[in-house]
């Protein structure tokens, strides 16, 4: 199996590393960077690269795709080597995937118009101004296109991902394998359980960018 996971400049590195984390673990998988131009892309914090192995046109035909976010994601989105870039692949695609506010670019790319997604909780109006009908959850199944919300659900995509193709079984392997067990010390994960404060400093500190 071919995963191409898309990188780019502005974007949330979880997005892209929790996903490569669960999927490159898959048995016979084969997970590429991939970006407009190959080479060294920078996060959003401006601290960490993630290299591109090959550029769009060399990612030909990947059987699963995945388009994180993050603040960079407004110059992907409009981007036409990207958006021709996505049409094309979903054509042949096994599984189409977003984490975060990717989900918008694949909006933007038209493969979401009709389909029920989600995206990072500050950008689920835009994903509905898109063509999208948004929901608030975690991770999202619409026929072949799997889309998450924030950064760390990209892990719980991937997951779920890895027991459609191998089964629960490889899935729960990986799972134990990177120790996922999640524990927070605060249950401030979602707009519908943190305190108003904090999802007022969310708003107000958030790079999210919208185009309306």
């Amino acid at each position: 199996m071919d995963v191409a996971i898309l990188v780019f400049d502005g974007m949330t590195a979880l997005g892209a590393t929790g996903a490569y984390e669960v999927l490159s673990r898959l048995p016979g998988c084969n997970v590429v960077f991939t970006a407009t131009d190959a080479g060294p892309h920078r996060d959003a914090q401006r601290a960490l690269s993630l290299v591109a192995d090959v550029a769009l046109d060399e990612a030909t035909a990947p059987d699963v795709v995945v388009v994180p976010g993050g603040p960079g994601e407004i110059q992907v989105r409009h981007d036409a080597r990207v958006i021709d870039w996505l049409r094309e692949a979903h054509e042949t695609t096994t599984w189409t995937t977003s984490v975060d506010t990717g989900s918008l670019v694949l909006a933007e790319a038209g493969l979401l118009d009709g389909m029920t997604a989600t995206s990072h909780w500050l950008a689920l109006d835009e994903l509905g101004r898109l063509g999208a009908n948004p929901v608030a959850e975690r991770v999202v199944v619409d026929g072949k296109i799997i889309t998450a919300a924030g950064a760390s659900a990209g892990i719980d995509m991937a997951l779920l991902l890895a027991s459609l193709v191998e089964g629960d079984l490889v899935a729960q392997q990986i799972q134990l394998s990177i120790e996922y067990e999640p524990e927070p010390p605060f249950d401030a994960g979602s707009p519908f359980r943190a305190p108003a404060v904090v999802v007022e400093l969310a708003r107000a500190t958030s790079r999210f960018v919208r185009t309306v």
